[in-house]
């Protein structure tokens, strides 16, 4: 009798924690690292940007605004990374999308259509979005790509 209560919690366990996922998420670790590698581009590129890394649910990890920066790349840069998460894709994606005339999508939420914006995918889970604001929408999403590079080690 106990050989088969032992039996049948075994089971029951090994069923149980195979059915919790394994989830990933941004630690602060992460974060400076893609922070540092943003920081060093956007000084190799000479520009002042505001950097921003959320969650993938859009919450904000880290914002960090230039001295020079205008104000107003406080919100785009939350807009773009929040896009980015939420999307799964680049910020420019969704530029591109408006430029070929799909203009609903603007009803979209937290759909922002303008270039600087990564996610940041790890294993094939979305973990968040980071991005860049206050150069060249190319250079901001350079910007935003060589932080994501130092996390993945490109």
């Amino acid at each position: 009798m106990f050989k088969h209560i032992v039996l049948i919690l075994s089971v029951i366990v090994a069923a149980n924690s195979t059915e919790l996922p394994s989830k990933k998420y941004l630690n602060l670790s992460a974060i400076k690292t893609m922070v540092a590698a943003a920081e060093a581009e956007a000084q190799r590129q000479n520009v002042e940007v505001t950097i921003c890394v959320v969650d993938e649910s859009g919450n904000l990890l880290f914002l960090e605004k230039a001295d020079s920066a205008p104000l107003n790349t406080i919100t785009w840069a939350q807009k773009k990374a929040r896009h980015a998460a939420f999307y799964k894709s680049p910020s420019k994606d969704a530029a591109d999308t408006i430029k070929k005339g799909s203009v609903e999508a603007l009803a979209f939420p937290d759909f922002f259509p303008n270039q600087g914006g990564v996610p940041i995918i790890v294993d094939g889970q979305i973990v968040g979005g980071i991005s860049a604001s206050g150069a060249k929408s190319e250079i901001d999403e350079a910007i935003a790509r060589a932080g994501l590079n130092a996390l993945l080690k490109k």
